[in-house]
Order: C-alpha cells, then structure tokens, then sequence
C-alpha cells in the first residue's frame, strides 16, 4: 500500500484507515449534523445511540473504514466499499469533516481504498457518483484514479424530495 503524507500544521502525517470504533460515536454524530453530510447516511443520526447503530450497520454490508492522519490521530472521515457483487465490481462512497477538506486526505484515503480493495477483495471495478452541485467530491475521484464515465439525470434523491443529476465515475483494477 502506498503512503500518502499529508503536510498540514493541524493534519500532519500519513493517511490512514482503520476499523470503526464505537468509541469514534462522537465522531460521526458531528460528521452527520453537518448540512452537506446529513443525507450521507440511511437513516437520521441525531443521537449518540444513532451513531453507535451507523458503527455497527457496517457489519455484513460492506467495508467501512475511519479515516486518520497521522499515528494515534484522530478520525477526519470514513471511506467505504458496498454493494459487491459476482461481478467483482462495488460503490466507494466517502466523507471527511469541514476541518479536514481541501488537504487531499479524502483523495488519498479513496486511492488507499481502492487499492486494498483490488489486491485484499479481488474487485476489478470501483464505481462512484457525486451530484453535479458538488465540484469538491469530482476533484476528490478524480484524485483518487477515478475516470468520470457520465451523467446520470435525475438519479439522485435528496431531501425534500428533490432530484439531482449525478455524474459516474470509476476506477478498475487495471487503471
């Protein structure tokens, strides 16, 4: 796996990803009440119990992982890989907290993912999507080896009921 230094006076270091805690709670029930970050997630997390359930959800369902820069820092995001299919193909999906953007941890923890991904799981292709009103997530998958394939309209459903276009992108284990 390749090391990724991150070289910021608050985040200096090497990327990192590790298991969920649910010791990280905190974490994520401040990641969720963040406006962009809310619908990131299948259900409200509004309390610490709801965060603790989001820890636990990712068992059996995919592979999640906590994002860190540096040894023993502290968690700045998640990454993660779900719907596997026969295929060898699955979805990336990631977040990181307001103080930890535009440093490129979330770029190099998607290559991080991507690559355990290929050689750990056996998969052959990765895919993701970003809505169009999100330039910093296109920016992110591009980063990360991730070729933009399309635009997919109408695709994603967001609160109030409102459809976004989204654009497709994907990396396979070739690239």
């Amino acid at each position: 796996m390749t090391t990724i230094a991150i070289s910021d006076h608050a985040f200096g270091g090497t990327v990192r990803l590790r298991a969920w805690r649910e010791s990280d709670a905190p974490v994520v029930l401040r990641a969720f009440r963040v406006p962009d970050l809310r619908e990131q997630s299948a259900f409200p997390v509004v309390t610490p119990q709801d965060a603790i359930g989001w820890i636990a959800g990712w068992e059996g369902t995919g592979h999640a992982f906590a994002v860190t820069v540096g040894d023993g820092g502290p968690v700045v995001g998640n990454v993660a890989i779900t719907g596997v299919d026969d295929r060898q193909n699955g979805w990336v999906s990631y977040w990181v907290l307001p103080e930890a953007r535009r440093l490129g941890i979330a770029a190099a923890a998607t290559d991080r993912l991507a690559r355990w991904a290929f050689r750990r799981l056996g998969l052959y292709r990765l895919e993701l999507v970003h809505r169009l009103d999100n330039p910093a997530s296109c920016r992110v998958a591009t980063k990360a080896g991730f070729r933009m394939e399309g635009i997919e309209r109408g695709k994603a459903y967001g609160e109030g009921g409102l459809r976004h276009d989204v654009e497709r992108h994907a990396r396979l284990a070739t690239d």
